[in-house]
């Protein structure tokens, strides 16, 4: 369904895993890779905003509900069953189908501080006996050369990866996933942000209570202020104005297209 005219997933975390899962083990694309993009009202509203970043959007095979403000307005638009598909935990989902079916599938690591993708690697293949990762890569936090571009891009692909996982918060990771589509082997990209440090520990998860009310962003603001009180201050209202509109019939956003 459309939200703020993202074409946004209903499915549950299962289906969502699921099917990222069975797109891994097809036989690679002439388009390249599919990419899945969790997303939160964060990055509806950057979609909103910027209408190039909102083809990206829509462009995705895949946009899951990251926020549970999503799941509300979806809820409120019809969906009655739809529930929130977390980032981290859709990692979590397809790592444990991964060895399944007799087809181990392989992953790759890109994103996150310098180590923080290798001990990611570490962390999940204990978890997970089995899990195939074939490489892990903190590229720098600038924007890079066509070199470097040319030699992210044969690093990946020489791995034989059949997933990518990128962490580089949103809208940076949404706009890389699309960037490198013509230029990867993979099956699927996946743009997880903040995941890599939840599940090395740098991020803690808010408590369950505050999950169902809608309030991680708060509990995460007051892990990161100085780098997230402009983005949570300014886009938590402005979403709710826009999620009212187009309620109400005020408001019509830009049609969602097809992948």
């Amino acid at each position: 369904m459309a939200l703020l005219g993202v074409p946004v997933a209903t499915g549950s975390l299962a289906e969502c895993a699921d099917q990222v899962a069975r797109w891994a083990r097809e036989p690679a694309r002439n388009g390249g890779p599919r990419y899945v993009c969790p997303t939160s009202v964060h990055g509806l509203v950057e979609g909103w905003r910027d209408p190039a970043f909102r083809a990206i959007l829509a462009a995705a095979a895949l946009i899951a509900p990251d926020g549970v403000p999503l799941v509300w307005l979806g809820r409120l638009k019809g969906q009655r069953h739809m529930t929130r598909v977390f980032g981290p935990d859709l990692m979590v989902e397809v790592c444990r189908r991964s060895t399944q079916q007799g087809n181990t599938l392989r992953h790759f690591f890109y994103g996150g501080a310098p180590g923080v993708a290798e001990e990611l690697a570490l962390r999940l293949t204990e978890r997970f006996a089995g899990l195939a990762v074939v490489g892990c890569m903190a590229p720098p936090f600038r924007d890079l050369e066509e070199d470097e571009v040319v030699a992210i891009t044969d690093t990946i692909n020489r791995s034989g990866a059949d997933i990518v996982w990128v962490g580089l918060g949103t809208p940076k990771q949404e706009r890389w996933a699309a960037a490198m589509r013509s230029r990867l082997h993979a099956k699927v990209v996946v743009t997880v942000g903040a995941a890599f440090d939840y599940h090395t520990g740098r991020l803690r998860r808010a408590p369950p209570v505050m999950q169902r009310a809608g309030l991680e962003w708060a509990y995460r603001l007051a892990q990161e202020p100085g780098r997230l009180w402009r983005r949570y201050l300014t886009n938590n209202p402005l979403f709710v104005v826009l999620a009212a509109a187009e309620l109400l019939g005020l408001a019509k956003f830009g049609e969602p297209r097809d992948a």
